[in-house]
């Protein structure tokens, strides 16, 4: 077998913007890969006692920037290091003053121009993924949490990226697979052998991706340029739903990259109360944006000094904590909690929802007076108007049509 002979990157390949550090699913850890003068070291966050702290993990030898880690459920933080054309996988530890490490093994690409990167923190923390993407085909690999190392688990034909888990027990993987010049979502179920099934397909010829999914509402977070051709838009849907893709105006956010990274658990049955947290990029710098279906703005907050930008997790009753790294707070947790309440009842009462425009992020955390350029897009301050009716988009599901959101078999995969 022919091994790599190029570092890849971490990096998905349509450009989404990475996060700081990653978490486990369940929020309990974080780990990043950090700096010590000019040299990088993982590090490992516990993010669930009454202070969050961070514990450094330093090798032998310096780490590459290339270098991926993931955190694991028992604090055990998975590391992927690329040397002699062989992604080699190990668990690390605290032992004391050291660091401890677990051989896990290595991947070998098939060719030299395969890429290979972790995929996102799986449901419960004991396994994890990796993905590789070859000129042809791509390959779902477990490199941690099977029984004798790094484990081959699916082959999909055409090129991959992406990567959201759909349900809370790590089977069901949805993809974006490019195929003959268009990019779709597709569903991988990990029990049978990686049995492909169509997941997002909206139009002929379109791009649909799938960016974010709630396993416990079926919230998805879609970018797909069906609606205008040629230019990418955030919308969002239900698994299983019937209803088509909505593309809210309200998302579009002129000179900004507007990435979804965290949706709040817990709302069974109710998708449109679900708060959504955005990563803006914006000429001025990053920021944090709040969002739920049933409303019609985006709130925009001020991220905390050093947020490790992309990172961030909601809890149950709808607290955001973004986790930070300063000179003066090395490991810090920040709570942020959405204003949408208050601003709906001000909507209800005839008042304007108020939202601090992109170039002026809200310090205090809650709504500020509106201001040109809103996620309103109204692109003129004082009182809100009605956004126009938000773009929804479906196909008739008449074979050989693609399958449309709410006729793929999403829900009858994972509920078997």
């Amino acid at each position: 077998m022919t091994a790599c002979a190029i570092e890849p990157t971490a990096a998905d390949e349509d450009g989404t913007p990475q996060a700081g550090c990653t978490i486990t699913a369940d929020g309990c850890y974080a780990a990043r890969l950090t700096l010590d003068g000019d040299s990088w070291f993982p590090e490992r966050w516990t993010m669930d006692g009454p202070e969050p702290y961070a514990v450094p993990l330093p090798g032998n030898q310096p780490e590459e920037p290339g270098t991926e880690v993931q955190p694991m459920a028992d604090g055990r933080v998975l590391i992927r290091r690329f040397a002699d054309g062989r992604h080699n996988f190990s668990l690390l530890y605290p032992t004391g003053p050291g660091t401890g490490e677990l051989l896990l093994g290595a991947v070998e690409c098939p060719d030299e121009e395969t890429r290979l990167w972790l995929l996102p923190p799986a449901p419960g923390g004991e396994r994890a993924y990796a993905l590789a993407v070859g000129r042809r085909t791509s390959a779902v690999w477990l490199v941690a949490g099977g029984t004798f190392g790094p484990e081959h688990l699916a082959e999909i034909p055409g090129r991959c990226s992406g990567g959201v888990w759909l349900d809370r027990t790590g089977r069901m993987l949805a993809l974006d697979r490019e195929v003959g010049g268009c990019t779709k979502a597709i569903v991988v179920d990990l029990e049978r052998g990686g049995e492909v099934s169509p997941l997002l397909q909206i139009a002929d010829g379109s791009d649909d991706r799938l960016l974010l999914a709630d396993p416990d509402s079926g919230l998805l977070l879609i970018g797909s340029d069906a609606p205008s051709p040629g230019r990418q838009r955030l919308g969002w849907g239900v698994m299983g739903s019937t209803l088509p893709v909505r593309f809210p105006e309200s998302l579009r956010l002129p000179e900004c990259t507007v990435t979804p990274f965290a949706i709040q658990p817990g709302q069974v049955l109710m998708p449109e109360s679900c708060a959504v947290a955005l990563r803006i990029d914006g000429p001025l710098g990053s920021w944090v944006g709040v969002w739920r279906p049933d409303g019609r703005q985006v709130h925009h907050l001020a991220a905390p000094v050093g947020w490790l930008a992309g990172s961030g997790l909601w809890t149950r009753d709808g607290v955001l904590r973004l986790p930070y790294a300063t000179d003066e707070v090395p490991c810090g947790v920040a709570e942020l909690t959405a204003p949408e309440r208050e601003a709906r009842r001000a909507t209800a009462n005839g008042g304007t929802a108020g939202d601090a425009g992109p170039g002026d992020p809200d310090r205090g955390g809650t709504a500020a007076g509106e201001t040109p350029g809103t996620a309103s897009d109204s692109g003129t301050g004082g009182p809100s108007e009605p956004d126009p009716p938000e773009p929804a988009v479906a196909v008739e599901p008449v074979a050989p049509r693609p399958v449309p959101l709410g006729k793929a078999p999403l829900g009858r995969l994972v509920t078997n």
